[in-house]
Order: structure tokens, then C-alpha cells, then sequence
């Protein structure tokens, strides 16, 4: 997954997406990122299906290895959806329409969102402060999005979310879950 503002390394290695990143290395440098629907394995070789929103990012590093594979960083532009592929190269290649968010018209909103965003945050094993709290909120709900550990399907739900003040709360209400989760108050009853 990739997100809006954040940097992504991949290794490159089959062969149809090398040649994916010989032709973006020698146009625009921007590949669009989406997640593979359920199911995928059994036609990963050919076109699985995949969820219509994706994210752009820009090739910002690559290195090509002897052997032709790629190491390359990827820097997230923006979320687009799927309106059509072109199914003549070996890799997918489509048509696509950017998707711009809205900016945020409730700031003390997105602070208050934040603010319990950072305290859940902190109350988790292994996760406190691995992020500088000097981050602009975009760079730090996107940067969560992307590196923590959440399922592929609950990152495809973030990265769909109208814009970052959906995106934040949707985020602490995720992390909530997991808190109640891990302390053992969730049942299938509700909370306790």
C-alpha cells in the first residue's frame, strides 16, 4: 500500500514489472499502487482483479542491478480510481482519474483527532515515539496508515476515506479496537 506523502522502497524483481519501471524511468517516473482483491492468487500471474482506488507515487531513487531487477523509492502524489486498462504490456497499465482531497474544514477537529491519534500511539508496544510529533498531520496519519501493522483491507478502507480529518478518526477508531481488543474487553457481545 501506498499513501499520499509517504516513502516507499520496493524491490523489483519479475520480469513484467521491471519493464513497468524501464517505462516509467524513461516518461514521467509515476506508478500507480492498488491492492489485489481477495482471491488474487489463483490469476496473480495474469490480471487478478483489484480495488478501484489506488495511490500514485513518483519514482524519487532507483538502482538498477546488474541482473536487471530494480531497487527503487516510490513517494506517494495522490489517490486515483481505476476507469479503464490497457491490457496490451505484460504489466497493468490504466486509465485513471486523480482523486483530490478535500482540504479539512474542521481544524480544531483534525487536532483534537490528532491529539488521541498520538496518545494511542504512545500506549502501544513497540510504537512509542517512532513518530516526531514536528510531522505535519498529513505526513503523520498517512505515515501510520502506511507503516503500521494493519490488515491489507483495513489500510484499502484508510486509504479510501474522504479526505485526512475521515482518515484520522478512522485510524483511532481502528487503533481503539485493537486497544480493547489486546486488554480482552471486546467480546462478541460488545464491550465490557
Amino acid at each position: 500500500m501506498l499513501f499520499p506523502s509517504v516513502f516507499l522502497p520496493l524491490h523489483i524483481f519479475e520480469p513484467r514489472y521491471r519493464e513497468m519501471v524501464e517505462d516509467a524511468l524513461a516518461g514521467d517516473r509515476v506508478i500507480g499502487m492498488v491492492l489485489l482483491r481477495r482471491g488474487w492468487e489463483a490469476d496473480y500471474e495474469g490480471r487478478p482483479p483489484v480495488f478501484p482506488i489506488g495511490c500514485a507515487g513518483v519514482v524519487t531513487h532507483h538502482e538498477r542491478l546488474d541482473d536487471g531487477r530494480f531497487n527503487i523509492v516510490l513517494r506517494g502524489l495522490h489517490k486515483f480510481r481505476i476507469l479503464g486498462e490497457d491490457e496490451e504490456r505484460a504489466y497493468r497499465l490504466a486509465r485513471v482519474e486523480a482523486l483530490r482531497e478535500p482540504s479539512c474544514a474542521e481544524p480544531d477537529a483534525l487536532a483534537q483527532s490528532r491529539q488521541r491519534l498520538e496518545a494511542l500511539i504512545a500506549s502501544e508496544p513497540r510504537q512509542d515515539g517512532i513518530f516526531p510529533t514536528s510531522m505535519s498531520d498529513e505526513e503523520l496519519v498517512h505515515a501510520l496508515a502506511q507503516y503500521m501493522e494493519l490488515e491489507p483491507i483495513e489500510k484499502q478502507a484508510l486509504l479510501e476515506c474522504d479526505g485526512l480529518l475521515a482518515r484520522c478518526r478512522s485510524l483511532v477508531e481502528l487503533l481503539e479496537m485493537r486497544l480493547l481488543t489486546a486488554r480482552g474487553r471486546w467480546t462478541s457481545g460488545g464491550v465490557h
